[in-house]
Order: C-alpha cells, then sequence, then structure tokens
C-alpha cells in the first residue's frame, strides 16, 4: 500500500481535478452554451479548452506515475471524472441528482479496492 500522501500523490491528485473540470467543459458545456452554434464551432471551442486539460493532464501522469502503476493511475482518473462530473451535471446542466451517480460511485469504489489491494 502507498504510504500516507506522498508529495507526488497530493500533486498528481490536484493537478487531475483540475484537469478533469477542463475535460468535463470540454466535453460537455457546449451542449449548454452553443447549442445553436454549428458543430464544428462547438469542436473548435472544445478543443481549445482541451488544450489545458491536456497541459494539466499529461504532467499530472507523469508526476503519478512515479507513484501509481498505469491501472492505478486509471481508476484514479476514473474516480476524480465522477467526482467532478456530478457537480458540473447538477449544478452547471441543471441535471437531477440521481440515485444512479451513488450505485456508480460505489462501483468505482469496488475497483478501488481491487487495483489498489497488495
Amino acid at each position: 500500500m502507498i504510504s500516507f500522501f506522498p508529495t507526488a500523490t497530493i500533486g498528481f491528485i490536484v493537478l487531475l481535478i483540475l484537469s478533469n473540470i477542463f475535460m468535463t467543459f470540454a466535453w460537455y458545456a457546449h451542449l449548454k452554451e452553443l447549442s445553436s452554434k454549428p458543430w464544428w464551432i462547438a469542436a473548435l471551442v472544445s478543443w481549445g479548452i482541451a488544450f489545458f486539460e491536456y497541459m494539466l493532464q499529461v504532467p499530472a501522469n507523469r508526476m503519478g506515475y512515479s507513484v501509481f502503476s498505469l491501472a492505478q493511475l486509471k481508476i484514479t482518473q476514473e474516480v476524480i471524472t465522477l467526482a467532478v462530473f456530478i457537480p458540473f451535471a447538477v449544478f452547471y446542466m441543471h441535471q437531477p441528482l440521481k440515485w444512479d451517480y451513488l450505485w456508480a460511485a460505489l462501483c468505482l469504489l469496488g475497483a478501488v479496492y481491487f487495483i489498489f489491494r497488495t
């Protein structure tokens, strides 16, 4: 098991959270903000936002790979993605909060258990 949050782990998690915020906006905000525009404008805006996602995600994964295995990196990213997506869906996109989010989170907890067990 990993010692209690080495510096690389904290930096990796912070960068991945920020990266996922950009990713979520790049992937989904155009559905609300640019729905009346042609798809290619939404794609260009999304690519512009995704640039900042990658500027955070690439160093995050390099930092995280010094502490985690590749599979652990991926599962950590998925947990962060869900943690960022739910508030985005509820507060920004005005989607109803559903029990399905809890069930998805529980499935991810199972994934975390299996990937991080020693």
